[in-house]
């Protein structure tokens, strides 16, 4: 991972407060801050898929009415997987038919 130096300017307090809780966790300020920041996307993103399931929740009639009911969730088959087993579920096959000889 290539590093980049990055100038901040922050009061003294904040840096001493950086330098303090770094060191209790056996950790450079560095890397510190680092895990702050991958902690704070964590977060956000966490934020915006509850935001959206609730944003789903709210509107959940008005997408039924313009697109269907949701298909009920196959229940878990007998050896864990969904839908293992059942009537249908045999994989089909992706590859394009041959096309007829002749035709173009």
């Amino acid at each position: 991972m290539a590093k980049t130096q990055l100038n901040v300017r922050v009061d003294e307090s904040t840096a001493a407060a950086a330098r303090r809780r770094a060191h209790q966790r056996g950790l450079s300020v560095n890397r510190y801050i680092e895990e702050l920041v991958k902690q704070d996307a964590g977060e956000a993103g966490r934020a915006f898929v509850d935001a959206a399931a609730d944003f789903m929740k709210q509107y959940e009639s008005v997408f039924a009415e313009e697109f269907g009911a949701p298909a009920p969730a196959a229940p878990a088959g007998p050896s864990g997987g969904a839908g293992a087993g059942a009537p249908g579920s045999e994989r089909r096959s992706r590859r394009a038919k041959p096309a007829a000889q002749g035709k173009r």
